[in-house]
């Protein structure tokens, strides 16, 4: 039993916000795989299907992202679900630039408070989690205020693109394994080469 769950706060005023870029992934597998995430329980938004022809529960805590290690951990123990290798964790990342992701299978919380608290909650940090770049705070800016605003329209057209390559990514680590999916998804994208005219390669 494979337990995804992307974080992000549940208030409406933070729909579609940095920070909850991880709810955003839960919708796109839901949406592919006919899952109703509907369901309140575990102090989360919850849903039961089959993804990569696995049993699933999509996650989306109602926490807000500080204490999403409770929801995570209550679901985990409810479900029997292995942590280390069947517990799925989708989180921003100002660390990467938007439309890249990182897949990992372990680390430290980098400073997101979201998995500060899941560390918490499970004791250790060996849990798979996939880190969506939401590009790096402008100078002087105050990160909360970063992360709980919303992306510029060319970020946007990164992120939809981000969001269903991940969402193929969460799929390939059930089906083939976390490893798999690391050799596939981590490789950085270049851009393309511009001549001296200015048009790309």
């Amino acid at each position: 039993m494979y337990i995804i769950a992307g974080l992000g706060n549940p208030d409406g005023k933070y729909r579609n916000t940095r920070h909850n870029i991880g709810f955003e992934v839960i919708d796109s597998i839901a949406e592919k795989n006919d899952i109703v995430v509907g369901e309140k329980k575990h102090k989360a938004v919850i849903g039961k299907g089959m993804v990569a022809g696995e049993k699933a529960v999509l996650v989306k805590p109602l926490t807000y992202m500080n204490l999403s290690g409770e929801s995570i951990r209550s679901v985990i123990d409810f479900y029997k679900a292995d942590e280390k290798s069947e517990l799925i964790v989708i989180s921003d990342d100002v660390n990467l630039e938007p439309g890249q992701f990182r897949i990992r299978k372990r680390g430290s919380d980098g400073g997101h408070n979201g998995l500060k608290n899941i560390i918490l909650h499970l004791g250790h940090d060996e849990f798979i989690r996939v880190r969506m770049g939401v590009g790096e705070k402008p100078p002087k800016m105050d990160l909360a205020d970063y992360v709980l605003g919303h992306f510029l329209p060319e970020e946007r057209e990164l992120m939809t693109e981000s969001i269903k390559r991940a969402t193929l990514a969460i799929e390939t680590i059930i089906a083939e394994g976390a490893d798999a999916a690391m050799n596939r998804y981590n490789a950085r994208k270049k851009p393309p080469k511009k001549h001296e005219n200015g048009e790309s390669q």
